[in-house]
């Protein structure tokens, strides 16, 4: 896997017109093209690639039958079974809708035959850099976006909007983006130009920490990054109203919150791969926790709070450590029962975890996969501790202070 970074996906999009008055294509983007919903259909792309390796293209049924997809869709998307005819439809625009976009942008090549759309891949590394994770496939719809608007004459009305940020200007920049849209494609409807000029705006508008659409007006704050998402129950939002005296299943049971055993799964296999490559590649395989083992390889990757006990951080990378088999099943998991956790050796996981991210972020050179935010909420799930969220950014030593004081006596 070649790590690519937001400069490299720059220049990826610098090297294609995507000017629709010449393309006159209007699935640039559509209503699915979501960050949640690429960064998925992207990694079953990958997947199914990896698995067909003969194979000299896929349709979208290729993709949503394939064994890894059937897996996780339906559980992730909250849709009928596979299986069930009234699915196909809704089935068929999960998966066909990305795959427009991507071919759109130049990550896969498409061919017609028969009545059927065939696709291949043409630049894995950008698909496997949308696939890694939810940020990174929302960096990349902002930067194809945006890309997109220029090439087409179309950033100016958007530009004004986020200026101004009033009715009048946000007004304009819809019906202008309809005028467009209508005039330059085969979408002869203002309705099917409003569904897509939602997945256009909001993007944008977080990226500039501005107000953009919803309901169909102007929104009436900022856009935050959930409402980006297609499907994602915001956890911090939720456990942000949880009385003191209660504990996070006591609140959970309370709102009725059940999270998708299958879903949380599945982002924790990503999160897994993910720190697995990013160890690989800058720390040479090595293990995060320094000891007599430091010379061996780090070919596990262990969730510092288990999974089944804390669900709502399985996929963070700051609860997730790279270390050996032995530290793994001698040390982290007492006589290697991976269903008890060594409550000492977990403290020193934290602690070397709270190194890996100092020096991580510390790196302008690194991909900044770390957050020091999420390490701190990491923690407040973890150890059922208020306080850490209350910690300055950035201040690593009041963080492990509190990591010592949480496992004293």
């Amino acid at each position: 896997m070649k790590w690519l970074r937001g400069d490299d996906i720059k220049k990826f999009l610098s090297g294609h017109d995507y000017d629709v008055r010449k393309t006159g294509n209007a699935r640039w983007i559509d209503q699915k093209c979501a960050a949640d919903v690429i960064t998925i259909i992207a990694d079953c792309i990958l997947q199914y690639d990896e698995h067909n390796p003969d194979s000299e293209g896929f349709t979208s049924i290729d993709i949503w039958h394939d064994e890894y997809t059937v897996s996780f869709v339906e559980s992730i998307f909250k849709k009928p079974n596979l299986s069930e005819q009234k699915a196909k439809s809704e089935y068929d625009k999960f998966f066909q809708q990305p795959m427009e976009m991507f071919a759109n942008a130049g990550i896969l090549s498409k061919s017609k035959k028969g009545r059927c759309n065939f696709y291949a891949i043409t630049d894995r590394a950008v698909l496997e850099y949308i696939a890694i994770r939810e940020r990174n496939a929302l960096t990349f719809l902002q930067m194809y976006i945006e890309k997109v608007l220029t090439d087409s004459g179309l950033m100016p009305l958007f530009d004004h909007f986020f200026d101004k940020q009033d009715k009048s200007s946000y007004a304009d920049m819809k019906d202008g983006f309809s005028d467009f849209t209508i005039c330059h494609t085969k979408i002869n409807g203002k309705v099917e130009c409003n569904r897509i000029f939602i997945k256009v705006l909001n993007p944008l508008a977080f990226l500039r920490g501005k107000c953009g659409t919803e309901r169909g007006n102007l929104s009436k704050g900022r856009i935050t990054y959930d409402m980006l998402m297609y499907n994602r129950d915001n956890f911090r939002d939720i456990y942000a109203n949880k009385p003191k005296e209660l504990t996070r299943r006591q609140y959970a049971e309370q709102v009725g919150l059940e999270p998708s055993v299958k879903l949380n799964s599945y982002l924790s296999q990503k999160a897994k791969r993910l720190l697995r490559v990013f160890n690989t590649t800058f720390r040479t395989g090595k293990s995060e926790i320094v000891d007599q083992h430091i010379g061996d390889i780090a070919t596990h990757i262990h969730h510092i709070f288990p999974e089944a006990d804390f669900p709502e951080i399985c996929s963070y990378l700051e609860n997730l450590i790279a270390i050996t088999p032995t530290q793994h099943l001698n040390y982290a998991h007492p006589n290697g029962n991976t269903g008890r956790i060594n409550r000492d050796y977990q403290q020193i996981c934290l602690i070397a975890k709270a190194g890996t991210i100092k020096e991580t972020i510390g790196d302008d050179d690194r991909d900044q996969i770390y957050s020091f935010g999420d390490f701190m909420y990491v923690l407040f799930v973890g150890l059922s501790n208020d306080a850490f969220l209350e910690i300055e950014d950035g201040d690593f030593d009041d963080a492990v202070s509190m990591i010592n004081l949480a496992y004293t006596g």
